[in-house]
């Protein structure tokens, strides 16, 4: 089966075609065409994705891009047996670009429709792995337990069966993501905050340093809360992080480079550490085989090494798929293979509804 699918959730404008074979318990994933368009830099100057410019921006690249995901594949449209879109979650002046696109184009050429959950194609993508120039989804252990980490998510989700999914616990406030692009406004970083925090981070830990000390002048060490760490719940919290970085910089009116770096350091120690502790518990609580993370947070170089370094001590039973970089962002191969499951069982649908908070799971 060959799906093209599309994604606008937020600020990427994506096409891919790629071909499918196999069942649920064991399909592989051809990218015969991919094309990307990321806003990053039209959206920089304002800190953050301005939903309506997002959009705008959709309406003007999706033809190019799908006029260049073809012309890769090159694929006649004939062969083309199903059109999957992302419905949501995400920001709905953009998910509506998509969605009109691809039910002019199912309209058109006459196929199928697939509305697809965004998180749910981060979850499926993020259990495949590289096989030559395939990806494959074989040989999964269930339960399945899913931390999903964005700009816009923090959740844990259980899967038991094949796409059935049950909420563990998700972020009572900020989404990780969003408390990395806050505290980088606060720091001054460029947009996306993320990737610069995780820059500085990285400077401190390629230098062999845990705190700063008083021969590098600093009277004491940074040291930040790790919100609901022990709360007993799979739940999240990282507004308090987020304030508590506020409050330690207006004591420091004058902030030099070095105490960005160390500042930096500790907030990415703080989230790593909250985010493994709450998903080792979820291990426990749900006797999870196999521990996928996805989103784009699950790119930080930090957060992939905790988790790497932590199931392999204390959980050598359970299997960790991380996605590799190009799955982590938004994309729209993920949107394919989401799109070719549900496809393979018919869900087909003739109109799709834009719904900006559209849920994967529930408790």
């Amino acid at each position: 089966m060959r799906i093209l699918a599309i994604e606008t959730s937020c600020d990427e404008t994506a096409i891919a075609i790629v071909e499918c074979s196999g069942n649920e318990t064991s399909a592989r994933f051809t990218v015969l065409g991919n094309a990307l368009l990321s806003q990053v830099e039209i959206h920089k100057e304002y800190g953050g994705v301005v939903p309506m410019l997002a959009k705008r921006e959709h309406q003007k690249n999706l033809p190019h891009i799908l006029d260049k995901a073809i012309a890769e594949a090159n694929v006649p449209l004939q062969d083309i047996d199903a059109i999957a879109v992302t419905a949501g979650p995400g920001l709905e002046p953009a998910l509506w670009v998509g969605i009109n696109f691809a039910k002019a184009l199912a309209l058109v050429w006459n196929k199928p429709l697939v509305a697809v959950n965004h998180m749910e194609g981060h979850l499926l993508a993020s259990l495949s792995e590289k096989i030559g120039e395939q990806l494959s989804i074989s040989n999964l252990q269930f339960p399945i337990l899913a931390l999903l980490i964005s700009g816009g998510h923090t959740e844990l989700v259980l899967m038991k069966k094949w796409l059935e999914y049950e909420l563990v616990g998700q972020t009572r406030d900020d989404a990780v993501g969003e408390a990395f692009d806050k505290v980088a406004r606060m720091l001054g970083l460029p947009y996306p905050g993320g990737l610069e925090i995780s820059r500085l981070a990285e400077e401190v830990r390629s230098l062999g340093f845990v705190n700063p000390s008083s021969d590098e002048g600093f009277t004491k060490p940074f040291i930040l809360p790790r919100p609901m760490i022990d709360s007993g719940t799979c739940d999240f919290s990282f507004a308090g992080l987020k304030t508590a970085v506020l409050y330690l910089l207006k004591k420091i009116p004058d902030i030099s480079e070095k105490e960005k770096q160390h500042i930096a350091h500790e907030f990415e120690n703080a989230v790593a550490d909250v985010l493994w502790k709450k998903t080792a518990l979820a291990l426990e609580q749900t006797s999870a085989q196999t521990l996928v993370i996805g989103g784009g947070v699950s790119a930080n170089t930090h957060i992939r090494r905790v988790f790497k370094n932590s199931v392999d001590i204390r959980y050598p039973q359970v299997t960790l798929r991380i996605p590799t970089a190009s799955l982590t962002t938004d994309n729209a191969v993920m949107i394919a293979i989401a799109g070719y499951y549900h496809a393979s069982r018919k869900e087909f649908v003739t109109d799709i509804v834009a719904n900006g908070n559209l849920s994967l799971a529930q408790h």
